[in-house]
Formats: C-alpha cells, sequence, structure tokens
C-alpha cells in the first residue's frame, strides 16, 4: 500500500509532538518511532542513545524491541514502522531483520545532516535494493520536525 491511512496520518501528528517533547527530556533526542498493526498502534519510542547510553538505542529500535515484546514474537510481518526521521541503515536492516516491509517517515535524509547516517552515501534505494517490495513513504510532516535535525545536536 502506496497510500497513507488516516490513522497513519494521525499517528505520525502524534510521533511528531513527542519527537518536540522528547527533544527537551534530560537525555532523549528528538527521534521519535512507532509500530503499526493494522490501524492500532502497538508500540513507540523515542530515542535512547544517550539516556542508557547505548549506540544502539534508536527510536526506531526502541519500538521494534517494545513490539515485539508486546505481541510476543520477533516476527513483525505485517506491521508499519513510523518514524520522524529517515531510519538509518542500522535501524532499516533491523526492520528487515522483523519483517517488516512499510515505513512511513518525516525528515528525509538529503535535508539533514550527515551525522544522522552511517553511510550517507548511500540512499534509500541503494540500501534496499531493486528487487525490493519493501514501501517508503518520506516527508510526510516534514516541516514540523527539521528544527530538530538542524544542527546534528539532537
Amino acid at each position: 500500500m502506496n497510500r497513507l491511512t488516516d490513522t497513519e496520518r494521525a499517528a505520525m501528528h502524534t510521533l511528531v509532538r513527542r519527537a518536540h517533547e522528547a527533544s527537551h527530556e534530560p537525555g532523549k533526542a528528538g527521534i521519535a518511532a512507532a509500530l503499526m498493526k493494522g490501524d492500532r498502534v502497538i508500540a513507540e519510542g523515542v530515542n535512547h542513545v544517550h539516556l542508557l547510553p547505548d549506540p544502539t538505542q534508536h527510536a526506531e529500535i526502541v519500538a521494534l524491541g517494545r513490539a515485539a515484546q508486546a505481541l510476543g514474537s520477533a516476527d513483525l510481518s505485517g506491521c508499519t514502522l513510523l518514524s520522524t526521521l529517515q531510519p538509518c541503515e542500522m535501524c532499516l536492516a533491523a526492520m528487515r531483520f522483523a519483517g517488516i516491509d512499510r515505513v512511513i517517515f518525516a525528515a528525509r535524509q538529503q535535508n539533514v545532516p550527515d551525522k544522522y547516517f552511517a553511510f550517507p552515501h548511500l540512499s534509500l534505494c541503494d540500501f534496499l535494493g531493486p528487487e525490493s517490495r519493501f514501501v517508503a513513504l518520506g516527508g510526510l510532516l516534514e516541516d514540523q520536525v527539521l528544527d530538530l535535525y538542524a544542527d546534528g545536536q539532537e
């Protein structure tokens, strides 16, 4: 499905608000993610990299872990991941290992500092490959989060 549902759009609005809230919390960064199964949000997460400290605790990874716990399975096929920032290479790989084939995000890689990507010369298309059935919808509400990532100091 290449179109957003009303529920997904509403969930993205919630994530944008949560990212702005998290940007003011000690040890957290202004990046928020969620997993949806059908029209239901089953898990959310914000970036905990500096809170723990743990470089793997991106918002998407936190949300993936919570979704797996909530569903009692590491197989998250049929779920959609939503994020306020285009998922990095690590998060994309984790999504694929979990069976997720659809992602919706706000800020796109080309509009944020390179620091958010370990391999900034790669694009989403490069990572996913030409034969992929993976669906990526980016730029939704982007104007509402770019300020969070402008200086790369979230």
